[in-house]
């Protein structure tokens, strides 16, 4: 059947009118004419997967990526940029309620500074679009960059070699998983994280990544299909560096980092630039990322986050810049006193902040908030529940993640007069 994409949805498919039927057409762009033949039920509503682009839009490009339409990642690849910059302005206009700038990525391709590339049985990349238990086969990602292909290159030479068996993850067998790339944008160091079942790794696994500056090996010991695990040996530098403005942050396999390098610098100045008064209080606070560079330029900052670990690469971070702050583990629920900062930066998970923390501030009404989010929805609940004592000062999008629906939100909040 016959029908033409109207609009895309606010996860970036495509909707097409099928008789009385809505039909989700993934890697679809407004005025395509697409041939649909079958489709699905997926998550409450009618997705295709057999279909057919028999007159393209005006409004498409060509994507780079080979892979595109096959791969889960870059659903908007084929998207000319501004087109992509106009949609996540109408995203964020329809959720919140208000116009909202989304200030572009300042790269668009090799802007990711970590991938988490599946080594299967069905081959080595990223899930198929829809599954879990398919992958696409790569030589690259072209949103890390070139240093992916010789990365791959050597693991799959790697693999031949000694014959490794690889992960079938439908059955939750195989030794070799997952191979994490993080590499700091502005230093150009490279680490590589083997994550593997139980079993040994050669031991000449170092001389196939002589370009990585740092090597890990990590056992997967649970039955979940994750791309970390407990950490058995490292090869070369226990940590890689990342530049951000003027601040230097240290990665680890094991910890949690703005994945575009080029636009955190955006994010982190202009929250820098919307601070009031002096004591900043920065909740989920992770290794630092907002608190060391505000320490640096001349705030006092305390740091809450609830994983220890995080705490611990804050406290390094905080130590290799050579300024002042502290970082305690804590939950958001039990923050104390927030009415003695002058800011409170929050920066939660997709579920947003916890109830308990909404009437905390609501009662302790601290001057102002600025709150970072990766969820429009939730952010849109939180605000509305805020709404009570505080009004929005400024808000802007940041486009973190170019060629998919994602979008960051930076939004400073006033204590009501």
């Amino acid at each position: 059947m016959r029908a033409k994409i109207e609009e895309l949805d606010m996860d970036g498919f495509g909707k097409a009118r099928i008789g009385r039927k809505i039909i989700y057409v993934p890697f679809t762009a407004p005025g395509d004419i697409v041939e649909v033949k079958k489709w699905h039920r997926e998550k409450r509503r009618l997705v295709a997967h057999d279909y057919e682009v028999v007159e393209p839009s005006s409004r498409r490009k060509d994507p780079r990526c080979p892979y595109f339409g096959e791969c889960g990642g870059c659903l908007l690849q084929h998207l000319p940029y501004n087109e992509q910059i106009k949609f996540k302005e109408e995203k964020l206009h329809r959720i919140l309620g208000f116009e909202v700038e989304v200030m572009p990525s300042p790269e668009i391709y090799g802007h990711r500074n970590r991938i988490d590339v599946v080594i299967s049985i069905r081959g080595i990349g990223f899930r198929r679009r829809g599954t879990w238990w398919d992958v696409v086969d790569i030589e690259r990602c072209e949103v890390f960059g070139k240093r992916s292909e010789t990365a791959l290159r050597a693991l799959r030479e790697f693999i031949e070699d000694f014959n490794l068996s690889t992960y079938n993850i439908q059955e939750n067998k195989g030794f070799l998983r997952y191979i994490v790339l993080r590499e700091g944008k502005f230093t150009g160091e490279l680490m590589l994280n083997l994550v593997t079942g139980e079993g040994m790794l050669p031991k000449e696994v170092e001389d196939y990544f002589p370009f990585a500056d740092s090597l890990y090996w990590s056992i997967n010991r649970s039955r979940s299909d994750v791309s970390f695990g407990d950490i058995e040996m490292f090869w070369g530098n226990e940590f890689i560096r990342e530049k951000i403005d003027d601040a230097v942050y240290l990665i680890h396999p094991n910890s949690f980092f703005q994945t575009n390098s080029y636009q955190a610098v955006n994010l982190i100045k202009e929250t820098s630039q919307l601070i009031d008064g002096e004591r900043v209080l920065d909740l989920y606070s992770g290794v630092g990322t907002f608190g060391v560079y505000l320490a640096k330029h001349g705030f006092a900052v305390e740091g809450i986050e609830i994983n220890p670990f995080a705490v611990e690469m804050a406290k390094k971070n905080t130590e290799l810049n050579g300024v002042e702050a502290e970082f305690k583990v804590g939950q958001d629920k039990d923050v104390e006193n927030l009415g003695a900062y002058d800011t409170v930066i929050v920066d939660p998970p997709r579920a947003g902040l916890h109830p308990k923390l909404i009437k905390k501030i609501l009662k302790e009404k601290p001057n102002t908030i600025i709150y970072i989010s990766c969820n429009p929805k939730t952010l849109a609940s939180n605000l509305a529940e805020l709404s009570e004592k505080y009004s929005i000062e400024k808000a802007k999008g940041f486009d973190m993640f170019p060629h998919t629906p994602h979008v960051e939100m930076l939004v400073k909040l006033h204590l009501k007069v």
